[in-house]
């Protein structure tokens, strides 16, 4: 992508969102569109797969806090006429002597620069452009194709309680850019190779002068990227990327969190001049379980809720309760409040490094919604024989 690309271009535009959104306003307005439009929600639509090629370049560029202050900075400065002071060049020309002599148009710079960049979203800059000019002090010296780091990926992955306890293996399909499979990256048709550019020798860049300035840009021939490629490949056209699906094993580890981000280094968009590729991270959402739940002041801690009789509370019993693995006897002295939990050890969480949660077991009355004759006088008989007892006597504060 060159910098006139990124003049032409509206990325903000692309995904709705105003210049001044924040980095969460883009990322949920990209998330948004990429739901829309994603090719496993719209098969053989070729529109709509564009649209999502356009969409995931700009969030590529947006995304990036130092790409979208260099693609910022070079809009506002080239954008709507290409040069300083509105005019074709710099206010009064660039010359040879006082009285400014040759002009130095930017227009024509940008004219002649080739698709340079390297990676969606991932031009030069500003600086690099600017260091051409003013022989490269501001920017990159002319040692070849700049290499620019893949994009960070994001998805998203649903998995049961069990396995966000336990850590589980899942197969995540995703649908993304990546390296072309038909010419492995190459961007030459299978069976054919690149070759080294003769312009430039393949150093992807060559020098100009320019009245009394002397600076390098992209080749033209080779576009900056110092090869030439005489048979693209049919199905990414020479970039070496092109959207593919693909089955990624995905290790969610024990004790994941839901909307916790797990990161697979390297497994986002491919990187551009030998640069490394960027990252996937996935963000896990845990169907609840119909029992157990987990604690929030320790996540390693799993929650259980048990209904009792008022009589197992009062007398005191021995209860079988669940577990994730089988079940254990958990007793309760006489004498027990509803609301209470009882911890058991080693039933929580077991993590990798040896460190195990417990399982918080919370015992709660519950009452029959109805009762038989027997039931009902034997409950009478109870109040009157305990009537003396009155819980809320501390409650009315002595106002009685």
């Amino acid at each position: 992508m060159t910098q006139r690309d990124w003049i032409e271009k509206d990325f903000y535009r692309e995904l709705g969102v105003t210049s001044s959104a924040s980095a969460d306003e883009i990322k949920k307005a990209y998330r948004k569109l990429a739901r829309e439009l994603h090719p496993d929600a719209n098969p053989g639509d070729a529109k709509a797969e564009a649209r999502f090629k356009s969409v995931s370049e700009a969030y590529g560029v947006l995304s990036d806090e130092k790409k979208r202050r260099e693609y910022d900075e070079t809009r506002a400065l080239f954008a709507g006429g290409g040069g300083f002071g509105g005019g074709g060049g710099f206010p009064g020309g660039f010359g040879t002597g006082a009285a400014g002599g040759q002009s130095f148009d930017l227009n024509d710079l940008l004219n002649r620069t080739g698709a340079g960049g390297s990676g969606a979203g991932g031009a030069g800059g500003l600086g690099d452009l600017l260091g051409g000019i003013f022989g490269n002090r501001a920017g990159a010296g002319p040692t070849g194709p700049r290499a620019q780091r893949g994009a960070d990926v994001e998805s998203e992955l649903r998995i049961d309680f069990i396995d966000a306890v336990r850590g589980a293996e899942v197969q995540l399909r995703l649908s993304s850019p990546g390296r072309c499979e038909r010419c492995g990256g190459t961007g030459a048709r299978p069976g054919s190779t690149p070759h080294q550019c003769p312009t430039c020798g393949g150093v992807g860049l060559v020098s100009r002068s320019q009245g009394a300035f002397a600076f390098s840009e992209p080749c033209r021939d080779c576009r900056g990227t110092g090869r030439i490629i005489d048979d693209p490949c049919p199905e990414c056209g020479g970039d070496g990327v092109s959207t593919r699906t693909r089955l990624l094993t995905v290790r969610v580890p024990a004790g994941v969190a839901d909307g916790q981000q797990i990161r697979l280094k390297g497994q986002g968009e491919p990187g551009r001049g030998g640069a490394p590729a960027g990252d996937l991270y996935v963000k896990v959402h845990v169907n609840p379980h119909r029992l157990f739940g987990r604690s929030e002041r320790n996540a390693d801690d799993l929650t259980l809720t048990v209904p009792v009789t008022y009589p197992e509370l009062v007398l005191g019993s021995t209860l079988t309760v669940p577990t994730l693995d089988s079940t254990v006897s958990l007793r309760i002295p006489p004498g027990t409040s509803s609301g209470r939990t009882f911890r058991v050890r080693g039933r929580g969480v077991q993590r990798k490094n040896g460190k195990t949660g417990d399982l918080l077991v919370t015992v709660e009355v519950a009452v029959p919604s109805s009762l038989d004759d027997a039931a009902t006088e034997s409950l009478q008989a109870y109040a009157e024989a305990t009537k003396s007892f009155d819980p809320r006597a501390d409650l009315l504060g002595g106002r009685r």
